[in-house]
């Protein structure tokens, strides 16, 4: 029978499926992290200082590859040892499975995307500026260029490519390895977000980031684009099977190597055209539009739709959660 066995509770399974919860209904509480970092803030820490120290712009290209490789190492290792440490010492505790949860649920995003996101869709309700202002929060293009499409797409594309990153890698990368694997991944991200840009600074000594996050997320991306189309199928706003059709299309097409897929699938699903040309830094990035037959004049309505795939997507995630509980549980 179904969670026969004590020791089923303390499966990686069931406590980030109770992280999903909590940060479901509480998100990251501004007024904690008044008084203490965030856990990404703490990761980011030696990351500056080893990007400052370490980062040298007369450095060959092949030491500054090498270099920044060294950073990556010493920033996954030290945030891999403190997840094994923080979770053994989290399990001598009875409560233990509470703990973990508490601590997985902030660095799981969920709820935290979706209120940027409804807010930028509210933002537009109020006018262009306001829009403009709410998806400045989410996304490096530059605001003042945006009018409500692009506006509008870019909240959603920022919607569908975090599903990934911020929830699904994390609750995936949780279940396979626990603690350690999740503190692990976030440093990967936030290492990515941090120096694993293409640009002057950054092509070489972030070489390595930039190819460890691709690696790390190869598989979240892909379960995060069939999860939208299986959420396409069950809302009467959206199409699953043009979800499906886009995204093995498309995704491709996309200048990232994982955000194509769960991006395509919900330009797919919605009808509507995403990526496409856009501005950053005041130089125009020439995409491939995905869905390119799909509407492309879009605004919050759109936005709120998409909102509803993303939690239609994050339930089917908590369902399977507890699938996989339900069979480890059965097994033991």
């Amino acid at each position: 029978m179904l969670f026969t066995s004590p020791s089923a509770f303390y499966t990686p399974t069931l406590i980030v499926l109770l992280a999903l919860v909590i940060d479901a209904l509480v998100g990251d509480p501004k007024w904690l992290y008044r008084f203490m970092l965030h856990p990404v803030a703490m990761i980011g820490k030696p990351i500056a200082f080893a990007d400052k120290f370490t980062h040298s712009s007369d450095a060959s290209k092949m030491n500054s590859v090498a270099n920044g490789a060294n950073v990556v190492l010493f920033v996954v290792g030290l945030s891999v040892f403190a997840g094994y440490w923080i979770a053994s010492i989290c399990n001598q505790y009875p409560l233990a499975m509470i703990l973990l949860a508490l601590l997985a649920s902030s660095l799981i995003a969920w709820r935290s995307l979706w209120d940027h996101v409804r807010d930028v869709g509210f933002g537009l309700e109020q006018g262009i500026e306001e829009g403009r202002r709410a998806v400045s929060h989410i996304v490096g293009r530059d605001p003042e260029t945006l009018d409500e499409s692009a506006i509008s797409r870019a909240a959603i594309e920022s919607l569908a490519e975090n599903f990934s990153d911020g929830t699904v890698a994390p609750v995936f990368w949780f279940t396979a390895l626990g603690l350690p694997g999740l503190f692990g991944y976030k440093a990967v991200n936030t290492l990515d977000s941090m120096i694993g840009h293409r640009n002057e600074r950054y092509e070489y000594f972030g070489k390595a980031a930039a190819l460890l996050d691709d690696a790390v997320n190869y598989f979240p991306a892909r379960l995060s684009g069939f999860l939208i189309v299986l959420a396409a199928c069950l809302s009467p706003s959206a199409n699953g099977y043009r979800a499906y059709r886009t995204m093995v299309e498309d995704a491709f097409t996309h200048r990232s190597f994982n955000a194509g897929w769960p991006e395509a699938a919900m330009a797919g699903a919605l009808d509507i055209s995403l990526a496409g040309p856009r501005i950053y830094d005041g130089k125009v990035i020439e995409d491939q539009w995905m869905n390119a037959s799909g509407r492309r004049d879009i605004g919050p309505e759109q936005i709120y739709r998409a909102l509803q795939l993303y939690r239609i997507a994050g339930g089917f995630l908590m369902l399977m959660l507890l699938g996989i509980a339900g069979a480890i549980a059965a097994i033991i």
